[in-house]
């Protein structure tokens, strides 16, 4: 071999030896919010190979303490605790930020660790209003960072397959996707204001929330049910099955948002989101998607997550991490499952950040599934049907909708591209 052809075929070799080292490399992360959610995810990033979980990160001492503990008998690794997640952004050995925080911190939070070089695994809603998801959106693409959303359902094999076959048009044309969403949770009560909790950060946990005093019926979980932070049942878990809805029918944003529902169950305590909340999406090419929040009754005929999918030729129905097929004489023709859970989803996550895969959820479409809660939250609180325009979902006509469009913002936390 001439010494040039050595020299260049040496280089290859050591360009390609390099990139797969890098791809291979070990990769740190730091997981901000330790509920029951986000020590999950500590726990079950930590089990996977070639990953560091270097913090968790909570507002509660005590609850950082024990996602701590959980990593190291679940995981056999000792992350660092911290209070302060901006403890994970200075540290530069860290590739990630897992955010599974209230929501009003998981847009804020996600923009600030683009801005610090991290990549973003963020929990649904990737936002806690529209303007803040695009603000997500735009930040992702301005440092060149990953943001995927926890909507694992994009990762499941037999989802995927049922998308396939839609795609491939097993049921015909499909024009409409029903989704739902059902639970039997209690009344919140009627809370006092109190002094936070002896080892809680309020301040910190409030963040970019304009300032409230503490009641006793705001955390851990409540806060959910509560607009000042919260984006309710349908933020919540509606998320899942709109989103799932969308992809099925190939669709972006909504011609115009319709909604019913309200308090129906517990009238006499602090809630202020709907438990009952019934949405109904119009898009453009004759298609619809509707959504149906039970907070309060589980039904007999669906499972808490179900999505169904209506075409010309039958019909799609997916429980779960599985689907059946029907003729349109409700006659079962074919049918699929598989895994679900959260291991494949982080696992794409980690995949695109060395580069051997793309997000099954980029930003862009977590946002745009965000964005149909959204309008069907502010649907709700203006009483009356949005219309939108299709290219970016945003309310046509309507000044006072559109004041729900963005939040205000504590001096100095409103977020920055």
């Amino acid at each position: 071999m001439h010494r040039r052809q050595f020299v260049a075929t040496a280089g290859m070799l050591a360009g390609a030896s390099a990139l797969r080292a890098k791809a291979n490399r070990k990769l740190v992360l730091g997981v901000m919010g330790c509920g029951d959610r986000g020590t999950s995810h500590a726990v079950n990033f930590a089990k996977l190979p070639d990953v560091e979980v270097a913090y968790v990160c909570d507002v509660d001492k005590a609850r950082a303490e024990k996602a701590a503990k959980a990593v190291q008998s679940k995981a056999k690794q000792s992350p660092k605790v911290t209070g302060d997640f901006r403890t994970i952004l200075d540290d530069k050995s860290v590739d990630a930020l897992v955010c599974a925080t209230g929501n009003h911190w998981h847009a804020p939070a996600a923009i600030l660790a683009c801005r610090a070089g991290k990549h973003v695994y963020v929990e649904k809603p990737c936002s806690h209003n529209p303007w803040e998801g695009e603000m997500l959106v735009a930040a992702a693409r301005q440092h060149d960072r990953l943001v995927q959303m926890g909507n694992q359902r994009r990762s499941w094999p037999a989802l995927q397959e049922a998308m396939q076959k839609i795609r491939e048009g097993v049921i015909g044309r499909t024009y409409l996707a029903q989704s739902w969403y059902t639970n039997t949770r209690k009344s919140i009560g009627k809370g006092k204001l109190a002094d936070p909790p002896e080892g809680l950060d309020y301040e910190l946990w409030q963040g970019p929330a304009p300032r409230r005093p503490f009641r006793t019926t705001t955390l851990h979980y409540t806060w959910h049910w509560f607009w000042h932070w919260g984006n309710g049942e349908l933020g919540n878990n509606g998320v899942h099955t709109i989103d799932v809805a969308r992809w099925g029918l190939g669709a972006e944003y909504p011609e115009a948002v319709s909604s019913t529902g309200g308090k129906f169950r517990f009238g006499d305590d602090d809630q202020e989101t709907p438990d009952t909340h019934v949405v109904g999406f119009d898009l453009p090419d004759r298609k619809a998607i509707t959504w149906e929040g039970l907070s309060c009754n589980k039904l007999p005929q669906v499972k808490q997550f179900d999505v169904q999918f209506v075409g010309e030729n039958g019909s799609l129905s997916i429980h779960d991490k599985s689907y059946t097929i029907s003729d349109l004489n409700g006659k079962e023709i074919g049918k699929g499952s598989g895994p679900g859970g959260d291991k494949d989803h982080l696992n794409n996550f980690l995949a695109a950040i060395r580069g051997e895969a793309k997000l099954n959820s980029p930003i862009s479409d977590g946002h745009c599934s965000t964005l149909y809660c959204h309008l069907g939250n502010i649907a709700h609180r203006t009483g009356r049907r949005l219309k939108c325009d299709p290219a970016d979902g945003k309310i046509l006509n309507d000044p006072e909708a559109m004041q729900l469009w963005k939040r205000q913002y504590e001096p100095g936390w409103e977020p920055n591209v």
